[in-house]
């Protein structure tokens, strides 16, 4: 009886596979193992499944919405937000630069990929369980430690999910994959959005963070049991170097290419744009008189995501360089016109959530086109293997990330507003640097 359900089940993801790719008589099983073509469509989905499941706890605990209204709900140290961008981001940096050669030992990377979202999952549930329980200080930093165990568990299974979805799915169907694993979790978020945005209680306020995270914590466990139906065959165990290699052998590069050296430079200064989005969820928190609040910004979020992707891909095959500039000219000026207009603004308008709604799109719309500039110009920068300037980019924006976290102290002294002030004139400073870039694109 099990054996023919199952048949009849794969029969039914055959069909649907064969439906959603357009293939009704011949199945192209492009640069994957032989072994592997018959199970192509169960692995398909299950990739769809458990990608999509994790995309959403990804938004659900947002290092630049959820997780600062959450450190401001249980009333830790505001210059502790200031690390949960670099915690988050160095901590995917580290399992990628420390672990890399050892994945490539493995002759099947998915339990890898299963480790790292086991581990991601606790993470999650420990902060949504453990935080509320414990004292304001202690609690921001229990759960910056948590942020980073949950980082490091995120960059194992990114890592991971390249191997395995190369030795699974066939190379012309795995754009259209991660696709629809694009649209299906920003549908799914902003509906999460909308339905939160409803909410009109003020204590359901500061517990709303605490259910997000456990949520996103169960969900990584939900997409732990999906991946692990995929069916991965034993691969090679040889060959590649380690990422820490790729630095050490190419440190050269730094003294050699002055091009690169300034594009290093400018990514430094590039960071102050993504270290600002948490701020301005911070200073709407602050004002929020409902749960509903959260949902906007939430909504606002998806938004700019789905938003920026085209429009700044547009923009920076005619010019990353200049991408770059504007994207960090109008961040800087958003947030010293935030500053400037918080200091000596008297009126009220600041209590209105869908002011932090539109703010908060607008600063991620721009932190879209910096992040796809910068990518863009590196690639357009480098001929050949760029594996060395991604390894040493990587390592170098990591320790600055660290270094420019300090200044989230600044959100004690002077406020979110200033905060975000001062990351706007570091923003300014980017976008010259920027200008000044040697144009590499057309």
């Amino acid at each position: 009886m099990d054996s023919s359900n199952n048949a009849s089940n794969q029969s039914r993801l055959s069909q649907l596979y064969d439906q959603v790719n357009g293939e009704e008589e011949t199945r192209l099983c492009l640069d994957i193992p032989d072994a592997a073509c018959r199970h192509l469509p169960r692995n398909y989905f299950a990739y769809l499944a458990a990608n999509v499941l994790s995309k959403i706890a990804d938004e659900l605990s947002s290092a630049r919405l959820v997780l600062p209204w959450l450190f401001s709900a249980m009333g830790a140290p505001l210059g502790l937000i200031g690390y949960i961008v670099p915690l988050r981001e160095a901590g995917v940096l580290i399992p990628q630069l420390a672990i890399a050669a050892y994945l490539r030992r493995l002759a099947q990377r998915k339990y890898a990929w299963l480790a790292g979202a086991a581990l991601s999952g606790i993470a999650l549930l420990a902060v949504g369980i453990l935080s509320p329980t414990l004292g304001k200080q202690v609690a921001g930093y229990t759960t910056l430690g948590l942020l980073l165990v949950y980082s490091m568990g995120r960059g194992v299974c990114s890592v991971a999910a390249k191997d395995v979805i190369g030795k699974t799915v066939s190379k012309k169907r795995r754009g259209a994959l991660m696709g629809y694993s694009a649209g299906i979790s920003s549908a799914a978020i902003l509906c999460i959005g909308l339905g939160i945005s409803f909410a009109q209680n003020q204590e359901a306020n500061n517990k709303l963070p605490f259910l997000l995270i456990l949520a996103a914590g169960a969900l990584w466990f939900a997409s732990l049991a999906c991946f692990q139906a995929i069916k991965e065959e034993a691969g090679s165990t040889e060959g590649g170097r380690s990422a820490w290699d790729a630095v050490w052998e190419n440190l050269a590069l730094l003294k050699t290419d002055p091009v690169f050296r300034h594009y290093l430079l400018a990514r430094g200064l590039l960071l102050s744009v993504a270290l600002a989005p948490p701020f301005y969820a911070l200073m709407a928190q602050q004002r929020s008189e409902n749960a509903g609040d959260l949902g906007w910004l939430i909504i606002a979020g998806g938004l700019a995501g789905t938003i920026s992707g085209p429009f700044w891909g547009k923009a920076s095959d005619r010019s990353s360089r200049l991408t770059m500039a504007f994207a960090a000219l109008m961040a800087g000026l958003l947030g010293i016109g935030i500053g400037v207009f918080d200091l000596f603004s008297t009126s009220g308008w600041t209590s209105q959530s869908w002011i932090y709604a539109a703010l908060f799109f607008t600063v991620n719309l721009f932190y879209g086109g910096a992040r796809l500039g910068r990518k863009a110009y590196l690639v357009d920068m480098t001929s050949g293997d760029k594996s060395g300037y991604v390894a040493i980019g990587n390592t170098l924006t990591g320790i600055a990330l660290l270094v420019l976290g300090s200044l989230g102290f600044l959100a004690d002294s002077i406020g979110p507003s200033g905060a975000i002030a001062s990351l706007g004139v570091l923003s300014l400073i980017g976008s010259l640097v920027c200008w000044r870039l040697k144009e590499v694109s057309g």
